[in-house]
C-alpha cells in the first residue's frame, strides 16, 4: 500500500511530501522546497529509501532545496513539465527576491507530460498536466489510495494564484475542471499549502470553482 506524510517547509509553509510503498519501503519526495535537515529527519523517521525527487512546478517554495538534495543524495529529479524550465533557471533570483536561502538551478533528469506514469515501489502513479498557476505545473494521482498531490492548483476553499509570470487564470480553472474533477468526488488531495481536502467538497463549496 502507498503511504505518505507531509511536512510544511520554508517560511511559506509549503507541504513537502514523502510518498512510499510500505511493501518495499521505497519512496519519493515531492516538492523539496527547503529545510533539508527536517526533510532528512522525516525520511529517517519512516525508514524509507528515497529513489527520486518529484516536482509539481518550479516556484522557489516547492523547488528551492531540490538541486542541493539531488546532489547530496545522488537522486534524479523528475518533473515538472518542460514549460517550467524558466522558473527553475531563475531559482537564485527567486530565492533572493523572497528572502530564501540560496538556491541552485538545475535541469530535471526527466520532464513530464500528460499521461505519463511513474512508479513508487509496487504502485503506479499517474501524471496530469495542469497549467495555470505555472505553465508547466503537473499533479500526481495515486489511484490505489484515492489521493492526488496537486501542488498549487487547488486548496481547501481557494485556488492557485495566477498573477505570477506566465500564470493564466482561464487555464487554471480549465485544469481543475478537466483534470481534477474527473478523478472522483471521494478523491482526497494534498495541496502545496494548508490542510488536505476532498475534490467533492471543493466542487460543491469552493467559491472559485464550486458548482463547476
Amino acid at each position: 500500500m502507498l503511504r505518505y506524510d507531509s511536512l510544511p517547509v520554508t517560511a511559506f509553509a509549503q507541504n513537502c511530501s514523502l510518498l512510499w510503498c510500505d511493501e518495499t519501503l521505497e519512496g519519493v519526495l515531492i516538492d523539496v522546497g527547503g529545510d533539508l535537515d527536517r526533510v532528512t529527519a522525516l525520511v529517517e523517521r519512516h525508514g524509507v529509501t528515497v529513489k527520486a525527487l518529484w516536482l509539481t512546478h518550479g516556484h522557489i517554495d516547492h523547488a528551492g532545496g531540490t538541486g542541493e538534495l539531488s546532489q547530496r543524495w545522488q537522486l534524479p529529479v523528475i518533473g515538472p513539465h518542460a514549460d517550467d524550465q524558466f522558473l527553475i533557471d531563475a531559482l537564485p533570483q527567486q530565492a533572493q527576491a523572497y528572502g530564501f536561502a540560496p538556491a541552485q538551478p538545475f535541469t530535471p533528469d526527466r520532464w513530464l507530460q500528460a499521461g505519463d506514469s511513474l512508479r513508487v515501489g509496487a504502485h503506479e502513479v499517474h501524471v496530469l498536466h495542469t497549467p495555470g498557476h505555472t505553465p508547466g505545473h503537473v499533479v500526481f494521482h495515486c489511484p490505489d489510495i484515492r489521493r492526488v498531490f496537486v501542488g498549487d492548483v487547488l486548496f481547501v476553499g481557494s485556488i492557485g494564484r495566477t498573477d505570477f509570470p506566465r500564470g493564466n487564470h482561464d487555464d487554471l480553472i480549465r485544469s481543475i475542471i478537466t483534470q481534477l474533477w474527473p478523478l472522483g468526488e471521494d478523491t482526497g488531495f494534498i495541496c502545496g499549502h494548508g490542510p488536505e481536502g476532498t475534490l467533492g467538497q471543493e466542487r460543491r463549496s469552493n467559491p472559485f470553482v464550486g458548482g463547476t
